[in-house]
């Protein structure tokens, strides 16, 4: 007689299939499943106590000004319009230097930690006591692509999966019903590299984002069948069985390949979302005191876009904030959002060559508040304690002049706040000289592998060991670099 499967054989057996890894996910939630859990799922799981379970990256296309927003620098208000000269060579990317520039806006203290900040970002000045500023970030590029690439996915070229990504292969799904990962792109279009910024790449395929655009006739592409004579509930359903088995019988023999897997589930989670997706994005169910606080249009008005203004800016940044609280309430583990996009005349990003005051004002005044808001609304649901909020853009921007109102790109140094779970509030971490060039101390910088690291450790992973054997290299979102920023951990 042979003999029975343990536990630990049967959920492996179980956890070839899509059903089986369900299975396996549903039991490891209730505590009920071992280590087969993470084999079969092929995640790592947590190396430490996690202060964090779900993460939002707010992502400002384009280079948003770090001198002009958070980080204040007296002298260049001093020796505005005066020859600009920071004692070394200087090629920048689009100009030649010119001189000294004072921000367009004043700069007073806010909160108890008494924290600079610009009056284009006042709003977040009410919540400025939660948050830990890096002002020492250094790049390594001057060129939009690859600076967004590598703060979105730790390298400077594609082929490498996003942190998203990386989150939720370490970690898993928090739901049954809608996407681990979201990404909630501007209204105008996607920024420089599109897609690639939450690809999955030689993860499984399922831990790449999904794409739900709020406020559109069609938040998520293709859920629903089209409108037809010849589509009917019981032919769509009948469809999708014959396409379950014809699957099925593809996958055999091709264990190794997530693609399919991934296609499936991704199937099945198009199933629930039909149900949980429509009633998650639903901010119109929101109380009005809420949608005031997030600067959404009243009930009915169209917001126009076709000039970019404060009104517009604000409305759309917040609708995707409140979104994404939704959606995080919702068990969503990773939601990134994104402000700019990569073409159009104005400007509609922050990559503000001609007039910082002109671009950077509705864009930075549309993010404070929404920004200021979620977090406001996250911390009275109990929700900013286990949610890390992660602030970045590509770069900085240069402390002297492009033309007489604008500035050129700076990789030398560069704003990155963070705020929420295990992050200690009212701090900064670096500092940029006195002219917001480089960092103040030019041997120990702060790199975006810092950054990933420290988020990675309050979500209880070791970046050092969340790694996958890629093409004979043992690969990571923080590369072979990084180290936990602990000046502002709590």
């Amino acid at each position: 007689m042979p003999t029975p499967p343990t536990r630990r054989d049967f959920l492996v057996q179980c956890g070839g299939g899509i059903g089986g890894i369900a299975l396996l996910d549903l039991l490891a939630r209730d505590g009920l499943a071992d280590g087969a859990v993470q084999e079969a799922k092929g995640a790592t799981g947590l190396h430490h106590p996690p202060r964090a379970k779900r993460v939002v990256q707010l992502f400002m296309a384009g280079a948003a000004s770090h001198v002009d927003t958070f980080d204040y620098k007296p002298r260049l208000e001093r020796d505005h319009g005066k020859p600009w000269d920071p004692g070394e060579k200087i090629e920048l990317f689009q100009s030649s230097p010119g001189a000294t520039m004072a921000p367009p806006w004043k700069f007073k203290p806010y909160g108890a930690s008494g924290k600079h900040l610009s009056e284009v970002v006042a709003p977040l000045g009410e919540v400025v006591d939660e948050i830990a500023f890096v002002h020492n970030v250094v790049g390594k590029t001057a060129v939009h692509s690859q600076g967004t690439l590598l703060q979105s996915t730790g390298f400077a070229t594609p082929g490498f999966p996003s942190a998203g990504s990386w989150v939720c292969h370490g970690l898993g799904s928090l739901n049954d019903n809608l996407p681990a990962f979201v990404v909630l792109p501007d209204h105008r279009g996607f920024a420089s590299n599109g897609t690639k910024n939450w690809s999955s790449t030689f993860l499984r395929a399922e831990h790449q984002g999904t794409v739900i655009r709020p406020g559109s006739d069609q938040p998520i592409a293709d859920l629903f069948p089209p409108k037809s004579d010849y589509i009917t509930k019981a032919g769509d359903k009948a469809g999708r069985k014959l396409l379950e088995r014809l699957n099925r019988e593809h996958l055999e023999g091709r264990e190794g390949d997530s693609r399919l897997d991934a296609r499936i589930q991704s199937y099945r989670l198009a199933a629930s979302m039909q149900l949980h997706a429509t009633e998650a994005l639903d901010i119109g169910s929101e109380p009005e005191h809420i949608k005031r606080m997030y600067g959404l249009a009243p009930e009915g008005s169209k917001v126009d876009d076709s000039t970019i203004n404060d009104v517009a800016e604000t409305a759309f940044f917040g609708e995707r904030c409140l979104t994404a609280r939704r959606l995080l309430e919702r068990g969503v583990r990773f939601v990134q959002i994104w402000s700019g996009n990569d073409n159009g005349f104005p400007r509609r990003n922050w990559d503000s060559h001609e007039d910082i005051g002109r671009d950077h004002g509705p864009l930075a005044l549309g993010m404070a508040r929404g920004t200021a808001a979620l977090i406001k609304d996250l911390k009275q649901r109990g929700l900013l304690e286990d949610t890390i909020i992660l602030w970045t853009t590509e770069f900085g921007r240069m402390p002297c002049s492009q033309g007489s109102k604008g500035r050129d790109h700076n990789p030398f140094v560069f704003t990155n706040w963070l705020c929420g779970g295990g992050i200690k509030g009212g701090v900064t971490s670096g500092e940029s000289d006195e002219w917001g060039f480089r960092p103040a101390d030019r041997a120990h910088p702060t790199q975006v592998y810092d950054i990933h690291a420290t988020l990675l450790h309050l979500l209880g992973i070791d970046h050092r060991r969340l790694t996958v054997r890629h093409n004979g290299i043992d690969r990571r979102l923080t590369d072979v670099h990084g180290h936990v920023i602990r000046e502002i951990v709590a």
